[in-house]
């Protein structure tokens, strides 16, 4: 069943770098990702119901980072949607990050239900995207770090029970879940993974646009 998008509903959208995609920088607060793409084809198709759209991702956050803003940034904005994604700096944190250390699944997963509980209590609806990884070939940079790929295969094992993780409270709250790993895997079986993103992580245009189309195919 789709969600039900009325005139003058609220959607925020949030999580870290992915959905933040510069917003702050943009004129209408959204970024330049798939927010404003799906807000800009919303718009076209349905210009009888208008929506008021919000982002409040933050580049870099991880779970444990959107908790102790998550009443100022979102609930506060009693939105009728929340589109969530975010994982993507909860993998690997410890490979590049002097500060960082490996965060447990079990942790994430206590986490991310805390960010959901007030939501599922205030009668939001929720869509749960998957935090995703592309097998780029060759060595990335991640802040002052050279990461090759034996390095990118430990994301990918910390990474995986985080994805089941966000597919169980999607099935506990009943949200609505975009499964973007398995998507981009299968976009990138035909074209190759750095279509999608070029550093495996953050999205190309395509990638983005890819997100929006899958976004809108969970309303209605």
């Amino acid at each position: 069943m789709t969600i039900t998008l009325r005139p003058g509903s609220t959607v925020m959208f949030t999580g870290d770098s992915i959905t933040d995609c510069q917003r702050l920088e943009s004129e209408q607060g959204l970024g330049f990702g798939y927010p404003l793409r799906i807000a800009g084809e919303w718009g076209l198709r349905h210009p009888e119901r208008a929506v008021t759209w919000l982002n409040s991702g933050i580049a870099g956050n991880k779970v444990m980072d959107l908790e102790p803003r998550w009443q100022a940034d979102v609930l506060d904005a009693r939105p009728d949607v929340v589109s969530i994604l975010v994982g993507g700096n909860d993998m690997g944190w410890h490979s590049y990050d002097p500060d960082g250390y490996v965060i447990p699944a079990e942790d994430f997963a206590a986490g991310y239900d805390r960010l959901l509980a007030p939501l599922a209590e205030a009668g939001a609806d929720l869509i749960l995207i998957e935090p995703f990884l592309l097998p780029i070939r060759g060595r990335v940079e991640v802040g002052d770090a050279h990461l090759g790929v034996e390095d990118r295969k430990k994301w990918r094992a910390d990474l995986d029970p985080k994805i089941q993780v966000v597919r169980e409270l999607a099935r506990k709250y009943g949200a609505h879940l975009l499964a973007a790993d398995g998507m981009f895997a299968e976009l990138a079986a035909t074209t190759g993974p750095e279509y999608w993103a070029a550093d495996g992580v953050h999205p190309t245009p395509a990638g983005h646009a890819a997100l929006a189309a899958a976004w809108l195919r969970l309303v209605a």
